[in-house]
């Protein structure tokens, strides 16, 4: 039986003290400031010894612990690597840094309320969703396991802004930017001049050696398809047609360049491409080499590319070429090694592009069900929380009032 009792400190400070014994018959024992604090968590107790799920403060793991745990969870369910990948990141880089020392039996819902502030006031929309998302999964598994009696991350999440929020030219949330049409064209003019199909440089001998350079089919695939860059780099001729313009999705690459399927059956989709993407990939195929893979962009032994390759030699210098980049200060190495210089910084990442392929097929007055199909969302309510506020653009409310009124009154 709990019992609820009040303890004067040697300083002088009031506590009061619960004690009661477990479920295996230890004697157990916790302090509070106030009595209310006290009963509640008496209750509480008794509540969970009642259902065998009850955790003492001396046997109970941290969240760095339970973190741990669940990571082993995914590893074991034959998750995607880039997926394990991001897992590990949340956990390394925002959850144990916060709250791993915490233990799962004094983790509190208004600590993790505090979390999900912090993550939303320092990091993108998307990414603090991501991660409260992934605390919520370890306590959710420390349940499962019994570590834990309740999950109190249950209902916290980071919502997607709605289309009303957004305010002039910062109304994108998880969209930190779209390139404009005329920031496209810029990008593809530079990525021509600078980059023929065929280049000569120089070999690993010394010598001089013809090279194919993908860097302008490439930019082209990626902005008039809005294809995830994995998918870019995982493209098969075989799944090119020519006569239809349409490229079928199939297959991506991962950050370890292993080739495989798209991660789900959305992802499984047809995208219409332009004439001028279909003459530049006709192009390009005279002069790719050939690969095992069939693949469209190869690296240069034959294998898939890795997406920091593309980023580094194709999104970075376009992009210096265009006038768009601001030099980053060296980076000073230890052990007396050579400073590191950083890459420029840039306006546009790859999927800023995918988001201007977005862009143009709702401006093309594409509806948002094949909006989202082309783009390969999991579901419609992704579609919108992206560019339910660029739908919205579409709709001239004078001119829609106007046609209802003449539907009503243009009879008379």
């Amino acid at each position: 039986m709990a019992s609820v009792t009040k303890r004067t400190l040697p300083s002088g400070e009031t506590r009061w003290q619960v004690r009661y014994r477990d479920q295996g018959g230890q004697q157990r024992s916790r302090q509070f400031r106030t009595k209310k604090e006290a009963e509640a968590f008496e209750t509480r107790t008794r509540g969970e010894m009642v259902t065998g799920t009850h955790t003492p403060d001396a046997t109970s793991i941290t969240v760095a612990e339970a973190a741990d745990l669940w990571l082993q969870t995914c590893e074991g369910e034959s998750l995607q690597a880039s997926t394990l990948k991001g897992y590990r990141e949340f956990v390394k880089n925002h959850i144990k840094p916060s709250l791993g020392s915490v233990k799962l039996s004094r983790l509190s819902r208004p600590q993790v309320v505090a979390f999900k502030t912090t993550m939303v006031e320092k990091r993108s929309r998307v990414t603090a969703r991501k991660v409260v998302s992934a605390l919520g999964a370890i306590l959710k598994d420390a349940m499962m396991r019994g570590l834990l009696a309740q999950n109190v991350a249950t209902g916290i999440r980071v919502e997607s802004r709605r289309a009303e929020d957004f305010d002039g030219e910062n109304e994108t949330d998880s969209i930190d930017r779209i390139p404009s049409p005329d920031e496209i064209g810029d990008m593809l003019c530079a990525a021509e001049r600078m980059w023929p199909l065929v280049m000569e440089v120089e070999g690993d001998d010394g010598e001089m050696v013809r090279r194919p350079t993908p860097w302008y089919p490439l930019l082209t695939v990626a902005a008039f398809t809005g294809l995830r860059i994995s998918e870019v780099l995982g493209l098969a001729w075989a799944n090119i047609d020519f006569r239809a313009g349409l490229v079928k999705v199939r297959r991506r690459v991962n950050f370890k360049r292993d080739l495989g399927p798209v991660k789900s059956k959305t992802g499984r989709r047809e995208v219409p491409i332009p004439p001028m993407a279909v003459r530049v990939l006709k192009e390009w195929k005279m002069a790719c080499p050939p690969t095992e893979l069939d693949l469209v962009f190869p690296f240069w032994d034959k294998k898939p590319m890795h997406y920091n390759v593309a980023r580094k030699q194709c999104m970075v210098p376009v992009q210096v070429a265009c006038g768009w980049s601001k030099t980053r200060p060296a980076i000073e190495a230890k052990d007396g090694k050579k400073r590191r210089i950083p890459l420029p910084e840039v306006r546009y990442g790859f999927h800023d592009l995918r988001h201007f392929a977005a862009s143009m097929f709702i401006d093309l007055g594409w509806n948002a069900k094949r909006v989202q199909a082309v783009m390969g969302h999991s579901t419609i309510t992704m579609t919108f929380d992206l560019y339910g506020h660029l739908f919205d653009r579409k709709h001239d409310n004078a001119d829609a009032m106007a046609a209802f009124e003449s539907s009503v009154f243009g009879r008379r």
